[in-house]
């Protein structure tokens, strides 16, 4: 079977998972809301620390989350989340989502988010998440497009991020702007068009407390984190360019006006 392939570029570093423990089903999964059923088993891909796994078992009170990670390290964190909601409705392994460790016809639904952008071979994980959902059930897919990305005032140094990141991300063998090919890869992965829905959300900062917060978590993910470390080891930038580009961050930051808007793909997949 097919392997992951890719460098996940961002890691997990205490920046990146500022920005993860932050989602929740309502700000990143309200598209697959309404389908959930108390007694449904959900198949969580990639889910880091675990919020939106947590928010996901608490919606199945009678039913079983499994949330799925390829770093083992960050499960502690994912359980601990889960523990201190008082849920016990859910388990946690590791995996790789190009060969899923899960007999045929698991799962109700199988929902992943931020995952594609980052793996080798998408349409292989998303043929995989078709094989372990039920007839009638869902696989459910959520991604951000890098490009779609638009900021607000134009500091300088604000697009050398953008042409950088996606540099990166793509010379680690992943596809940063994926959430506008979400529903082509569902097709060639297997779905008929007529069983795909594709759709669009947002996450927008603009208040002084969501600016501060955002520009600080990628400042500090510029220099500190494991994407840092692939931008210079991969002849990509030097320090001092991601110095620059961490002062540029922070000069948004502190924009009156600032604002940030991100574009994501969604795709509800019927099986």
């Amino acid at each position: 079977m097919p392997q992951e392939s890719a460098v996940y570029t961002h890691g997990h570093h205490e920046s990146v998972l500022r920005s993860h423990t932050w989602r929740t089903v309502a700000n990143s999964a309200a598209y697959l809301r309404d389908a959930l059923r108390p007694d449904m088993r959900i198949l969580d891909v990639g889910c880091g620390p675990g919020t939106i796994t947590a928010d996901l078992a608490a919606l199945v009170p009678d039913g079983q989350v499994t949330g799925l990670e390829h770093a083992p390290d960050v499960l502690r964190q994912a359980r601990a989340t889960a523990a201190d909601r008082g849920l016990t409705n859910f388990r946690f392994a590791v995996g790789d989502v190009h060969a899923l460790d899960f007999p045929d016809d698991t799962f109700c639904v199988v929902h992943a988010h931020q995952v594609l952008q980052h793996v080798g071979d998408p349409v292989q994980a998303l043929r995989e998440m078709r094989r372990v959902t039920r007839p009638g059930g869902l696989v459910a897919v959520r991604d951000s497009d890098y490009s779609a990305m638009t900021w607000y005032p134009e500091v300088d140094g604000m697009a050398d991020w953008l042409r950088l990141y996606l540099r990166v991300a793509r010379a680690n063998g992943g596809e940063p702007d994926a959430g506008r090919r979400l529903h082509a890869w569902a097709r060639q992965a297997g779905f008929a068009p007529d069983a795909i829905t594709a759709t669009a959300g947002t996450w927008c900062y603009r208040t002084p407390e969501e600016r501060s917060w955002w520009s600080e978590l990628w400042a500090d993910r510029t220099v500190n984190s494991s994407y840092a470390r692939l931008a210079v080891d991969g002849g990509h930038a030097t320090t001092e360019q991601l110095d620059r580009i961490a002062r540029a961050w922070r000069a948004w930051g502190a924009e009156e006006d600032g604002w940030f808007g991100i574009l994501h793909g969604e795709i509800l997949c019927r099986v």
